[in-house]
């Protein structure tokens, strides 16, 4: 058997692995590169395979960086099935066609400046995939529930399990059948940090032979959530209490976005908020939420206590959801004291550019960053201090205050992570590091060969591995169906 790392490898965008055996070829994921100049072009030569003979595939989540490049595939002949959880699945039917609407608005956006300059349309001007093609591909999900185990062909079980980073999250046990040996791999999608709102603590797996996880935040340690909450009440307080400007938060719309509506909720509770007007500026945020809100049995106790409290006492906490492109745009002509969250999470698309254009060179404004910010995108740019941004091929100076709160994170941290290692009763034969930027996945290599003493790669993108047989009896799945 062998394992390709198409994407995820080396950096944390465009999640995608190719597993072939002599009977099978299937993926678990199949992402969208984000950020940098580059990723326009990766997106469009990444399935460099025969989508045709992908038999099926695995998801361990929603977002796009692990979804986003499903419909293409689909367009370009997959005609499998795609296994996700009953969460995820919902979660993709708002967020693959909201991505396939901003790839033909964009593309609508660059065909006219290149018609303006008499320049020749080219196959990069057409969207990487449109609305009906995402419609088409949501017609090949299949939902499975966690814990589960499935069989989405004779030769291969698999079981999906809590990964406690966002609703619907999976961790994937992968069990492959050869003759009478069998091999057991795990991928461990992106992790979530236990005690994290809204969803619960990851899953503890025992054994594998083969690991595949995340290394995002591996080179570092995240603010506790008490910390977290301090800081983030800080920031509103400070910035509301001086009434001089708003407060501008990109965030994820699926995840970020419902932990911070929590946590704003439960600083209410507590009394550490003043009065507060918050502008949710995404339609399929008001989706995502109303989702979560579907999927209550996959919450943690403390968000069903703080919404049941919510429901009775919000008068502190008027939460707006803004539908409509014109109502967004009257957003613009807040001058203070107003709280809008957008997307996209990394400020690379969507609303929040607008909002970023109007507000970034305000000095009495604020803008809070709570998540991720991969290499190259512009919500990294805004983290590492630049002192002017290009939003629409326009210079903006940045001049409001970058707040970055750490500890909101949708993933484990180093410390996180090695705890979630200790779990399994043996190491694995092999594992790799993937997900994460060079230096992070680098320092959780080292991390695990210092405190397990397990074999650990950093696989490249493109690279491919074999992964041997064995004969290791933790590997045969449950007894509950012949296998």
């Amino acid at each position: 058997m062998h394992i390709t790392f198409l994407g995820g490898a080396g950096e944390v965008t465009g999640s995608c692995y190719l597993i072939e055996t002599k009977e099978i070829r299937f993926l678990v994921d199949c992402g969208m590169f984000q950020g940098g100049r580059e990723a326009d072009y990766k997106n469009r030569t990444a399935i460099n395979f025969n989508p045709e003979k992908i038999d099926f595939v695995l998801l361990t989540h929603a977002h796009i960086d692990h979804s986003g490049l499903l419909p293409r595939l689909s367009a370009l002949g997959f005609r499998g099935a795609v296994y996700a959880t009953a969460a995820t699945a919902d979660l993709l039917d708002v967020m693959l066609k909201d991505s396939a609407y901003i790839q033909e608005k964009e593309a609508e956006w660059r065909n006219k400046r290149l018609l303006r300059k008499k320049h020749q349309l080219s196959y990069e001007s057409a969207p990487l995939y449109t609305v009906a093609q995402a419609e088409a591909l949501l017609r090949q999900i299949r939902s499975v529930h966690y814990d589960k185990i499935f069989q989405p062909h004779s030769s291969i079980r698999c079981q999906f399990r809590e990964a406690g980073h966002i609703l619907g999250s999976a961790i994937i046990e992968v069990w492959v059948k050869s003759g009478s040996q069998h091999r057991k791999i795990v991928f461990s999608g992106d992790l979530g940090q236990p005690g994290h709102p809204i969803v619960r603590d990851p899953a503890r797996i025992k054994q594998a032979d083969y690991l595949l996880i995340e290394s995002t935040y591996g080179n570092r340690l995240h603010r506790s959530m008490e910390a977290t909450r301090d800081e983030l009440a800080k920031v509103i307080n400070d910035a509301i209490s001086q009434n001089s400007g708003n407060v501008i938060v990109p965030a994820f719309t699926v995840g970020r976005t419902q932990d911070l509506l929590f946590l704003l909720a439960d600083l209410q509770r507590q009394g550490r908020l003043g009065k507060m007007n918050l502008f949710i500026d995404s339609p399929m945020a008001l989706a995502a939420t109303e989702i979560t809100l579907k999927h209550q049995a996959l919450l943690d106790q403390e968000t069903i206590e703080t919404i049941n409290w919510f429901r009775q006492q919000n008068e502190n906490l008027k939460i707006h959801f803004v539908h409509s492109v014109e109502e967004s745009i009257q957003l613009n002509q807040i001058q203070r004291g107003a709280i809008i969250l957008s997307a996209s999470g990394m400020c690379d698309a969507g609303r929040i550019k607008y909002h970023l254009k109007y507000n970034l060179p305000r000095p009495e404004c604020s803008i809070l960053i709570i998540g991720f910010q991969a290499a190259g995108t512009l919500g990294r740019r805004l983290v590492d201090g630049a002192k002017k941004v290009r939003i629409f091929g326009e210079e903006i100076p940045v001049r409001a205050s970058i707040h970055t709160i750490g500890g909101l994170s949708a993933h484990a941290d180093q410390a996180d992570l090695i705890n979630w290692l200790k779990g399994f009763n043996s190491a694995p034969k092999r594992t790799y590091i993937v997900h994460g930027e060079p230096e992070n996945a680098k320092a959780l290599a080292d991390k695990i060969q210092q405190q397990l003493h397990w074999k650990t790669s950093i696989p490249l993108r493109g690279t491919t591995e074999f992964l041997g047989l064995t004969n290791t009896e933790h590997s045969i799945p449950h007894k509950n169906s012949e296998f």
